[in-house]
């Protein structure tokens, strides 16, 4: 940790010869730089994504019932948004790193605001679709470049990014995640469907607001006199056919995973070719979209996303398998089973806050990945006639794994993220998570079919309780987490 104090020794002297002696400035307190001005904008912008994904939840039978179209046609209002993030979050962390994160955050914002307008006033399904596929292009911008505002922030003061500054955005992201269907129900109850776009038009301008008002400027990079070799590759271009391939090899992959019921194989040859086209391009171009030779160099961040897909793999199949479930093979209503799935969420967020204390990246993970296998083991139990406070307590074991692989991970990619790259490396990994995302859909409608059922449970827990075991292997078999958690996050 002694690289980071070399600035603030260094700014100490200059403050010194400027001033008299008598006049020593008093050393900075340990969030300086870190504080509410910066931060409250990076919140509110950070939750917008995660509350959009489980807010629509509550209202999807009111908007089918409206524009007469079944569950199959509301579930692309999941999709679409899930695909625009999986690509957005990656794209717009790299228009980040090259452009500026304060003003990708701006724009992101803006996006919101027309995505709450344009869902609002939809007078078709297909528009509502439409501001779907903006609100997770708008609200992909948040994390992204919030990561790289903190990177930036660090450079500047001279000290590594506070672990706890690195938890609140994590925590932010759950906690809204957690009461996002719970407000979805309740406009939708209240003002109607139309609302739970609408709320995001206040939520964006305030996120607007305070990035105007208190996020830093981005640095000119066009200085007189040239830029510095780093700079330089960072005004490269964006590589718009690299994106291309990805979006549609994307594409073609959700297309299939989102059947496994009944797999559409002919899906399998085009995202094969579009992968290997992507694959190839990206080999050859000065500026790759996706830098495979970086991620083949840095075994640990790849190492991580890997990680961190398979985390949030398992913790989507039982996260939207058990609400299912707790409503069609436990026989509660839907008030109900949300009040059974608080102590999951309330966990997150008690551990989401302890991981964010935590010095060290590979316990917390090690502890999740064991607590990911042993609360799938415990599902394994469950019966439609189960006590509720079994019900309560495999939930609140399951939520263990959620806030400490989330903090944890996130602080293992802000450590090993190329510095000028940390933007598209935070980018992939919710990529990494959305396509955990994708493939849990997939898995649920699999296992479950037209109804949640006490065997269908049993399997997506066993899923559960195989890929648990495989995370912990690799966690425990990852030497470079032994560092990680030293290493100075500037």
């Amino acid at each position: 940790m002694s690289a980071p104090d070399a600035p603030d020794r260094t700014a100490g002297r200059r403050a010194d010869a400027a001033g008299p002696a008598g006049e020593r400035p008093t050393p900075p307190p340990a969030d300086r730089g870190f504080g509410a001005r910066l931060m409250t904008p990076l919140l509110l912008g950070s939750l917008l994504n995660p509350i959009n994904s489980t807010m629509i939840a509550t209202a999807l039978v009111a908007i089918g019932r409206d524009f007469r179209v079944g569950a199959a046609d509301t579930a692309w209002l999941i999709s679409a948004m899930y695909l625009a993030s999986a690509v957005g979050q990656p794209t717009l962390g790299r228009v980040a790193d090259r452009i500026g994160p304060r003003r990708v955050f701006v724009a992101g914002t803006v996006a919101v605001c027309a995505a709450g307008l344009i869902g609002a006033l939809a007078p078709t399904f297909a528009l509502l679709v439409v501001s779907r596929i903006v609100l997770g292009i708008g609200t992909a911008a948040a994390y992204p470049a919030a990561m790289a505002l903190l990177r930036a922030e660090s450079r500047r003061v001279g000290r590594p990014t506070p672990r706890s500054v690195l938890g609140r955005i994590s925590l932010a992201a759950l906690a809204s995640a957690a009461v996002g269907p719970a407000l979805g129900g309740l406009l939708a109850a209240t003002a109607g469907w139309r609302a739970v776009f609408a709320v995001n038009v206040p939520l964006a301008l305030l996120a607007l607001v305070g990035a105007l008002a208190w996020l830093p400027a981005d640095r000119d990079t066009r200085a007189a006199g040239g830029a510095a070799p780093s700079d330089a590759a960072a005004r490269g271009g964006l590589d718009p056919f690299g994106i291309a391939l990805f979006a549609s090899a994307l594409t073609c992959a959700m297309f299939f995973l989102l059947r496994l019921d009944a797999p559409r194989w002919p899906l399998l040859a085009p995202t094969a070719a579009l992968t290997a086209a992507l694959v190839w391009w990206q080999l050859r171009h000065p500026h790759p979209f996706i830098d495979l030779r970086m991620l083949a160099r840095n075994r640990a961040l790849t190492l991580t996303y890997l990680r961190h897909g398979l985390t949030y793999l398992v913790i989507y199949c039982v996260l939207y398998g058990y609400s299912q479930w707790l409503e069609q093979g436990h026989g509660l209503t839907s008030f109900h089973a949300g009040l059974v799935m608080l102590p999951m969420s309330g966990a997150a967020a008690v551990c989401s806050l302890a991981g964010a204390r935590t010095k060290g990246i590979r316990a917390p993970l090690t502890v999740a990945a064991a607590c990911l296998t042993a609360g799938s083991a415990v599902f394994l139990l469950l019966h439609g006639t189960s006590a509720l406070p079994v019900l309560l307590g495999a939930g609140a074991l399951f939520g263990i794994p959620q806030g400490l692989a989330s903090t944890g991970n996130q602080a293992a990619v802000y450590a090993q993220a190329p510095a000028d790259g940390v933007g598209a490396a935070a980018g992939l990994q919710r990529t990494a998570q959305y396509l955990g995302a994708i493939t849990a859909s997939g898995l649920i409608g699999l296992w479950y079919g037209q109804r949640a059922t006490d065997p269908g449970l049993h399997a997506i827990a066993l899923t559960g309780v195989i890929l648990g075991g495989l995370l912990l292997a690799l966690t425990l078999a990852d030497r470079t987490l032994r560092t990680a958690g030293g290493r100075t996050f500037d």
